[in-house]
């Protein structure tokens, strides 16, 4: 697009600056590496490793309350700084520091912000104001125009803000640039249509705020998926690891609220049962799947259904009428209790051992902990593809990425899929290998470029955790020796200090979690919401 002169804006500053590749972390998804992009620390640290939080088999949606570490804002505040900051992700409900924070991703649709009746303020002065677009059942051309409200939204706050609160510091995010690419992946003018809108838009920021320093910064890569798809649970079920049940109900499975609906008896939120945490397809209310659970248990299977509907030619008729909550009440499920070891979620990347002492129903004693890693991690390392070349390019203990007071809540063994090329699943599908669940997905390189004052020289070897020690550094602060990254080469270093970069719990300007009604019913839209954006499966 910089080709075709599309994006003038964010060329200039390219062009005037400098650029490069910058490395995501583990994983590469966004309710992790934006935290680790602006706290400056690793997963271990800060505590975010996923979209939800578990405490054995329940589970929440993580928010900000789950950062376990200080962000970027809170260290300026210390020093006398103030910042906006608009659209971050995992950033709600907002801690009091001096400035002012409308949350991003993973908020509810009309969230805390600071301080206190902000939002009311925002919209009074702007007009509408949402996180999420409404692109539900929407062709390319509709949900384009909702992608280009929704960005001018951004920077619409943005500005009105800065000239209210005249901030040292702006962090302003646009999500659409990922969220297109997980909707319309093939939609090369829908695609194109959100790129400009954020153009234009960080033009218009640019010309009201006349910035002395910019960087942009992307919290993981884009790109397409051209190699396998690899199921994980069932290649450990083929060499003993992972048992599996007949029907039943497994870990949390999340279809689109329109169908959650249906299934649970709840409300358009999805809500179900207000005491039921787990999800909102995890019971098995309808007759209709009763039955089918009931026919698994006796081998009648969706997989084996579906190979006699095929040759019969009407797998894609029973697929357009069978509600996906009866395809799931019918299928294997793994049978986590009796499980030595199982991958979680896919986008933790990695496999957990279901340990005694550790976990609710933990089968594989602490001495043979090691060992069992070590079997795996030897047995998955050697995974190749149909076409012969390897799943993963690395494959190792937790250590070797995660440290800190939080690391125990990673994967014990984690897996590096090669060049993030492999789209790996929880799933059990019948087969290890097969299409690459999504045609685009998230790649382990984004982008970071920088101009204006302080920026000298060339960007080599930049990392997502470098963002916030080199921010600091704008503003002659020096990094804490707890953070795992570095002042980025084109700005010079201001040193080090000893400062905690660990974050207090309370403090929080409304919003706080709790285990009412409503907060199940946000947490269970939320889940559809990464349902639909194939983050859960």
């Amino acid at each position: 697009m910089f080709e075709t002169g599309a994006l003038p804006n964010l060329e200039s500053l390219f062009d005037d600056g400098v650029s490069g590749p910058l490395e995501s972390q583990l994983p590469p998804w966004t309710p992790s590496a934006w935290p680790s992009l602006f706290t400056g620390v690793n997963p271990g640290k800060h505590g975010v490793f996923s979209f939800l939080d578990y405490e054995g088999y329940d589970w929440n949606v993580v928010d900000g309350d789950d950062v376990r570490a200080e962000p970027l804002w809170g260290h300026l505040s210390r020093h006398g700084i103030r910042s906006v900051v608009v659209n971050v992700p995992v950033t709600h409900p907002p801690r009091d520091f001096e400035g002012a924070l409308v949350p991003g991703y993973m908020a509810p649709e009309s969230p805390a912000c600071h301080p206190e009746n902000l939002l009311a303020e925002l919209r009074e002065a702007i007009g509408e104001y949402r996180i999420y677009p409404d692109t539900t059942d929407a062709m390319p051309e509709e949900a384009a125009a909702e992608y280009r409200d929704v960005v001018k939204s951004r920077g619409g706050a943005f500005r009105y803000l800065a000239d209210r609160f005249e901030p040292d510091f702006g962090f302003v995010q646009f999500q659409q640039t990922d969220t297109v690419f997980h909707e319309f992946p093939d939609e090369r003018e829908t695609v194109r249509a959100v790129y400009e809108a954020v153009d234009e838009q960080v033009g218009e920021i640019l010309d009201a705020t006349n910035p002395d320093t910019v960087l942009v910064v992307s919290d993981h890569g884009m790109g397409e998926m051209t190699g396998t798809g690899f199921y994980v649970n069932e290649f450990l079920t083929d060499h003993g690891y992972t048992a599996v049940s007949q029907g039943g109900e497994g870990m949390p499975s999340w279809v689109p609220t329109r169908e959650s609906k249906l299934r649970n008896g709840g409300d358009e939120a999805g809500r179900g049962d207000p005491d039921d945490r787990r999800g909102p397809l995890q019971r098995t209310n309808d007759p209709l799947q009763r039955l089918t659970a009931v026919a698994a248990k006796v081998g009648l299977t969706t997989h084996r259904a579906g190979k006699l509907l095929d040759t019969v030619g009407l797998r894609g008729v029973a697929s357009e009428l069978v509600p996906s909550g009866v395809v799931r009440a019918s299928s294997r499920q793994v049978d986590f209790p009796a499980s030595q070891a199982y991958m979680r979620a896919r986008i933790e990347c990695g496999v957990r051992i279901n340990l005694a002492g550790r976990d609710p129903d933990g089968v594989v004693p602490p001495e043979r902990y090691e060992s069992l890693r070590s079997e795996l991690i030897d047995l998955l390392a050697d995974v190749e593809a149909p076409d012969g070349t390897p799943v993963f390019e690395d494959v190792a203990r937790r250590e070797a990425y995660f440290d800190g007071p939080e690391a125990e809540r990673a994967v014990d063994i984690v897996t590096v899929p090669t060049d993030f090329d492999n789209f790996l699943s929880a799933e059990l599908s019948g087969h290890e290998f097969a299409e690459p669940g999504q045609p685009w997905n998230h790649k382990r390189n984004g982008i970071v470029a920088m101009a204006g004052d302080g920026v000298h020289g060339r960007i080599s070897d930049a990392h997502l955790f470098d963002v916030t020690p080199t921010v600091l550094a704008l503003f002659g602060i020096p990094k804490s020796t707890e953070m795992d990254g570095d002042v980025l080469s084109p700005v010079e270093s201001v040193g080090e200090e000893g400062y905690s970069t660990r974050r207090e719990t309370g403090g929080t300007t409304g919003g706080e979690r709790t285990d009412s009604d409503e907060q199940t019913a946000s947490d269970d839209r939320m889940a559809n919401r990464l349902a639909a954006l194939g983050y859960l499966e």
